[in-house]
């Protein structure tokens, strides 16, 4: 009977050992992973803001300026473009920021656009209305598809299609804090500065022609931004729950082979009191 409970806890210590080499084999390249991700958001940054700025700018220094884009209407219908990943392992990564996607959805008149395959499953299973199918793969996405997505979108809502339209995506805090947020696109909020008309920048055509061509430019900005947010977010969170999962294994690992050691120690403690009661006899 000893002979088999050890068997089965060596079996056991092996697996665990098989589970700890993959789980930190995971968190290595996780790891790898997001110092890159973390140099894309880095770099990515100063480009559009730039480009607000130019917005805001055209805005604050236009008299009577007005843009379809600015816009505010009844809201009959949302669109929001929702980010997730492509796998799983990723702690609580993907669940938290579908739970704030369906709670600004459910019940109302929404659209939206999945861009990871997890989100599109996610939305698929609860009936949700899906805009496009066509950024399934997160990881394929590039800084052309976002463009792409932002033109779509800005149709969309000139068109009347829906009212409004956002980002869900999740927030890189820290390498142990990452939090779901919405960014709303449109209709777009500029910072207007009262008596800041000193601007001696000419625009060629005109003012209102660069707004709206820089608009499609800026709003792609903001989903490729909340993308390189989403997968730095994504990758941290997978290093932190892979880091957890190799830490588990170990102590599994250790609790078994004091075990393995305790069982060992009672089979050779029964045979050496077998022994000595044989020679008695």
């Amino acid at each position: 009977m000893a002979g088999v409970s050890m068997k089965d806890i060596k079996l056991r210590i092996k697996s665990m050992e098989s589970t700890k080499q993959i789980t930190k084999a995971m968190e290595m390249v996780a790891a790898s992973k997001l110092r890159r991700a973390q140099d894309r958001v880095a770099n990515s940054r100063p480009y559009f803001e730039i480009l607000f700025d130019t917005l805001n700018t055209i805005a604050n220094n236009t008299e009577d300026f007005d843009s379809p884009f600015l816009e505010k209407r009844e809201v009959k219908k949302s669109c929001y473009v929702v980010i997730g990943g492509d796998r799983g392992l990723a702690g609580g990564y993907n669940h938290n920021v579908f739970k704030l996607a369906y709670s600004l959805i459910e019940g109302k008149n929404a659209c939206v656009v999945p861009i990871g395959k997890k989100c599109l499953e996610f939305f698929r299973a609860r009936g949700v209305e899906i805009l496009t199918e066509a950024y399934a793969v997160a990881g394929e996405v590039s800084v052309g598809d976002c463009f792409t997505v932002a033109k779509m979108l800005s149709k969309g809502f000139l068109a009347k299609e829906f009212d409004t339209v956002s980002v869900v995506y999740t927030n890189f805090v820290s390498m142990l804090s990452q939090s779901p947020g919405v960014l709303n696109m449109l209709p777009l909020e500029y910072h207007p500065k009262p008596g800041d008309n000193n601007c001696l920048t000419l625009y060629e055509p005109d003012s209102f022609t660069v707004f709206d061509t820089i608009i499609h430019e800026y709003l792609g900005g903001l989903i490729y931004g909340a993308l390189c947010e989403s997968v730095t977010s994504e990758h941290g969170a997978r290093r932190t729950a892979m880091d957890a999962a190799t830490k588990n294994a170990e102590e599994m690992i250790s609790s078994l082979s004091l075990k393995y050691n305790r069982a060992r120690q009672g089979a050779i403690t029964q045979e050496i009191t077998e022994i000595v009661a044989g020679a008695d006899n």
